[in-house]
């Protein structure tokens, strides 16, 4: 995944914001992702004795066309999206013409998967009336995946790729009936900010990135808060824009002490991207049910900071992490992992409900539903995992997937 660092001289904002997410928003393997379906394909696991001969094949193929991964999706197709299609089949309303949105569908493996199962497996009448839009930013992929998809003649008029930015909400319209969005290793690209505090009682500010005139470095500049989509985030994390800790008077004395006598600089990374996206969506599509998989946390992340970012390069077939994101200048790959709690409260907040407080007693209930699976999991519910096993009961797609989840958020009926 490769990310650009945009800057002139002067001052810009960090990171990643809007012309940023322009470039690599949803679609984030460019053209590298065209030719992971021709180069791998491990839907016949059951051919490999066991974890050794497994990775060796996989580990090939990495250094043979220097990848740092494939994304699941890919490497277990097509049970990996036979296995959304089955929890899409379970969870929605059959008496509805299916409708369903993928954002960032790479070269389009999981739309071919969903709609090959729903074929085969729901009533003629769900695969006849259903249509599956492709939301996707590189005209190159939305190039491969028409070609995908259109593989099987009757899918190429039920699918349509739409080539714009997911986050712009001119490009959505209305959709007042129910529907589906299904993200797959799309939040870890999204952009974030980073707030800072000097210690534990001082007020969080926003962090921008400097280039000086004089210097060949970029450095860290830190300005009051003012950006909505930080503020939206703090409320929701509840943290205090003043830096002072909730809770009794006592407790703000002794944290105060600690600030004084042993201070300690805070730092943490907002998944404002997210919160953008979801306010789209929710916007756009307030019937719609959601589907999305990432990274529940990452190793050997050595940056400072709570949810801070994996930040590695590679090169000649080995990675190389990075000790700051301010060494991405162009050639790295940036994963932040999803708190997929946090997921959750901000897919309530943007459905429009608020979290309860003293101050605000709760008077709307939830507009939403949810449910979070580990990855393994979600699969020996909804998937087929006997089509991923080795010959000696090693299951990569159970086994080696560990820090991802699934996220799935359905409305209810409460509109009130």
């Amino acid at each position: 995944m490769i990310y650009i660092t945009l800057w002139a001289l002067g001052t810009i904002k960090w990171i990643f914001k809007h012309l940023v997410l322009q470039l690599l928003l949803l679609g984030c393997l460019g053209d590298l992702e065209l030719f992971l379906c021709m180069c791998f394909n491990c839907s016949k696991c059951n051919k490999f004795e066991g974890r050794k001969a497994y990775t060796k094949h996989v580990d090939a193929i990495y250094k043979q066309n220097d990848i740092s991964w494939f994304t699941p999706v890919e490497l277990f197709k097509p049970w990996y999206a036979h296995g959304i299609a089955e929890a899409i089949l379970r969870t929605t309303n059959l008496s509805v013409p299916l409708k369903i949105y993928e954002i960032g569908g790479g070269s389009g493996t999981c739309a071919r998967g969903i709609m090959d199962y729903i074929k085969v497996n729901a009533p003629s009448r769900i695969y006849d009336s259903m249509q599956y839009i492709s939301v996707e930013i590189s005209s190159s992929l939305a190039k491969k995946q028409l070609e995908t998809v259109g593989e099987v003649s009757s899918h190429a008029e039920k699918f349509r790729v739409e080539c714009r930015d997911a986050a712009d909400p001119s490009g959505w319209g209305s959709e007042q009936q129910p529907c589906w969005v299904i993200m797959l290793e799309v939040l870890d690209n999204l952009p974030h900010d980073l707030i800072y505090s000097k210690d534990q009682v001082s007020p969080w500010m926003e962090v921008w990135v400097e280039k000086r005139h004089d210097k060949p470095e970029l450095s860290e500049l830190y300005k009051p808060l003012e950006d909505p989509l930080i503020e939206s985030c703090m409320e929701i994390l509840d943290l205090a824009k003043d830096g002072k800790p909730h809770g009794s008077r006592m407790g703000s004395i002794a944290q105060s002490f600690l600030a004084k006598v042993f201070p300690r600089p805070r730092r943490c990374w907002l998944p404002t991207g997210c919160l953008k996206l979801l306010q789209v969506l929710h916007g756009a599509l307030p019937k719609m049910s959601l589907i999305a998989s990432d990274f529940t946390y990452l190793p050997d992340v050595t940056i400072p900071g709570e949810h801070a970012p994996l930040v590695a390069s590679k090169k000649d077939g080995s990675n190389s992490d990075h000790n700051s994101y301010l060494d991405a200048k162009g050639d790295a790959d940036i994963f932040f992992p999803t708190d997929f709690c946090l997921l959750e409260d901000i897919d309530h907040y943007c459905s429009g409900w608020l979290k309860p407080t003293e101050a605000k007693p709760l008077k709307k209930g939830k507009k939403r539903r949810t449910l979070m699976l580990d990855t393994s999991s979600f699969m020996e519910e909804f998937g087929i995992p006997s089509k991923t096993r080795t010959k000696d009961g090693y299951n990569p797609m159970l086994d080696d997937f560990k820090n991802t989840k699934f996220y799935l958020s359905v409305p209810t009926h409460n509109t009130k």
